[in-house]
């Protein structure tokens, strides 16, 4: 009686078997690196908006050049990105955004980065999508039911964090 044909197929399956394990500890592992990645952008946008207020109570000259160029409040030596242009409007802004107005307020900060872009709003909602995907941004509606973006921030304060004080940065409208 052949039993290589038996053989054989446990072979498979225990090879199966261990590459499904491997393929789930992969996919654990890239699971938390996600969420670590997202937890350092949300504390990323903490540390700039903490900043920015403060910068905004005691003036920028409190801040090194450094932190001026991380905040977009210098020039660069290079333009900035059409991604951190919205990521700066949206951690500035202390209400949610729609794309228009975020088209908008990139029009008058940013000019030269929107005229770059053949359709601006098909940019920002991309833009936008990869943000919540990240964590750093919600998406949800608004009371005329188009949807809206806010900035992720840890609003509940604590040991010294003025990133959720709402009267620590400028409202845009």
């Amino acid at each position: 009686m052949d039993t290589s044909f038996g053989e054989s197929s446990l072979k498979s399956q225990a090879s199966d078997l261990h590459v499904q394990e491997v393929i789930r500890s992969a996919q654990a592992e890239l699971h938390e690196l996600l969420q670590r990645r997202a937890d350092l952008m949300k504390r990323i946008g903490m540390l700039k908006h903490t900043i920015a207020g403060l910068a905004n109570l005691f003036g920028e000259s409190i801040l090194s050049d450094e932190l001026l160029t991380f905040l977009d409040r210098k020039p660069a030596s290079r333009q900035p990105g059409f991604t951190h242009a919205c990521r700066t409007l949206l951690m500035e802004s202390g209400v949610p955004l729609g794309t228009r107005q975020i088209c908008e307020l990139l029009r008058r900060r940013f000019p030269h980065i929107v005229e770059r872009h053949k359709d601006p709003a098909a940019s920002v909602s991309t833009v936008l999508n990869r943000l919540v995907d990240y964590g750093e941004v919600r998406c949800s509606l608004d009371g005329n039911g188009r949807r809206v973006w806010e900035w992720v921030v840890d609003k509940r304060g604590g040991d010294g964090d003025l990133a959720g004080s709402d009267d620590l940065h400028p409202h845009l409208w």
